[in-house]
């Protein structure tokens, strides 16, 4: 390849680049940050920004669920708990997307027979 060829070729590039149209900064969807949520069906509940309080709701909801027999609490609160750990943990993540994948299954197999 030739210097006029490369430099041909660096031009075309440039030019593509100058021409796909890039969002401005002030855009609105830039503006607004990512608001982590955690959905059930058709229930959505967002969830704190920090990961360290995310973390921390996890592990208290799954400890507060452990105290299922008293008044208030439940042993609900461990797959809810489980679930806000799944958002930071690869682990609980892999957990929470097995019974996705079950639960869907199971509405399709249902819906089959």
């Amino acid at each position: 390849m030739t210097w006029a060829c490369l430099a041909q070729h660096a031009h075309d590039i440039y030019m593509k680049f100058i021409a796909m149209e890039l969002k401005p900064l002030n855009d609105p969807e830039h503006a607004t940050p990512r608001v982590r949520r955690i959905s059930f069906g058709r229930f959505s509940i967002p969830l704190p920004g920090s990961r360290l309080l995310r973390i921390a709701l996890g592990i208290l909801l799954c400890i507060a669920g452990l105290f299922g027999f008293l008044p208030i609490l439940g042993f609900w609160m461990i797959p809810l708990g489980l679930a806000v750990l799944s958002v930071d943990f690869a682990p609980a993540r892999r957990l929470r997307r097995r019974f996705e994948v079950w639960w869907g299954r199971r509405g399709t197999e249902k819906n089959e027979a």
